[in-house]
């Protein structure tokens, strides 16, 4: 499932929410880390040694200094639509420390970057802020070099589930995004002409202590509903009420629940790429990679 054709993101609004949440982000960001941190563990699976690394939805740069120390020669690219996260970086001990590290402010459907540049897109958490993936993908596709490796994670359906499920008791407006599934991302992938897509999905259930507790995390992580036909202004305290009864019908032992499916996935420029001829696992959460591209693990 694609996002609706009605899910159209504020772009203003986006980069506005980001980087006003720069200060605390990583602070906030526990799940965040989290899957950054499996995503990059993910590399040793792959024979890669890059001359250029594109980090996709940078944030505050951390995935980005930690991609600088696993491929020191390579020339590493942090890119981020809000420029207050990219200026939240955290300044290098020494001058020559980050010689290769640069910053770039832009879109992903539009990349300031040549045709066939990058060896490597890595991408934590970003794609879900895309209401036309198909650009996005169509941009990695034309920047990666044949044989380069797209490397993601991204938010699925499930995502806030019950936050979802509560607001609809309460009226029948917006106000939490759509996210696509992971059947939909791989054919946006095909689409644009990567080759052996590989995805795999993994659900990650948190408890807070209410309901607004959840969504004043969301709003420290900058992560706020930015659909342009969102609520806007202040909720009737009448609908807010009967949101947060709604989702006070949900509590568990350790808290109200908040579902998050975190989709990880992998791809290949489609010229000279590696193939397998297998498309995934054989199984639901399996994670397959073509055996000519896989490398011995780092230590």
């Amino acid at each position: 499932m694609a996002p609706s054709s009605s899910f159209i993101v504020d772009r203003r609004a986006l980069r506005r929410s980001f980087s006003r949440a720069a200060a605390q982000y990583e602070r906030c960001a526990h799940l965040q880390r989290r899957v950054r941190s499996d995503l990059l563990e993910r590399l040793q699976f792959f024979c890669i040694d890059p001359g250029c690394v594109l980090d996709l939805g940078a944030a505050s740069c951390a995935s980005t200094e930690q991609l600088h120390e696993r491929f020191p020669r390579a020339r590493v690219l942090g890119l981020d639509v809000a420029e207050g996260m990219l200026r939240a970086m955290p300044p290098a001990r020494w001058p020559w420390q980050r010689r290769t590290v640069l910053r770039v402010c832009a879109d992903a459907a539009a990349l300031p970057l040549r045709s066939q540049c990058c060896d490597l897109v890595f991408s934590n958490l970003m794609l879900q802020w895309c209401d036309r993936p198909n650009l996005v993908f169509g941009e990695i596709a034309r920047v990666l070099r044949p044989g380069g490796l797209l490397l993601f994670s991204t938010f699925g359906p499930d995502t806030l589930s019950e936050l979802r499920a509560a607001w609809a008791a309460a009226d029948d407006r917006s106000h939490v995004s759509d996210f696509i599934d992971m059947h939909g991302l791989g054919d946006e992938i095909m689409r644009a002409g990567l080759a052996e897509p590989v995805l795999d999905v993994e659900h990650h259930h948190l408890h807070y202590t209410d309901a607004r507790a959840l969504m004043q995390e969301l709003r420290l992580l900058g992560a706020r509903h930015v659909a342009q036909d969102r609520v806007r202004g202040l909720i009737g305290t009448r609908r807010l009420a009967r949101m947060l009864d709604a989702y006070e019908r949900l509590r568990q032992p350790g808290g109200l629940p908040a579902t998050f499916e975190v989709i990880c996935g992998a791809a290949f420029a489609g010229e000279g790429a590696p193939r397998s001829g297998r498309h995934g696992g054989d199984r639901p959460g399996e994670f397959a990679v073509p055996l000519s591209a896989l490398g011995r693990p780092r230590r």
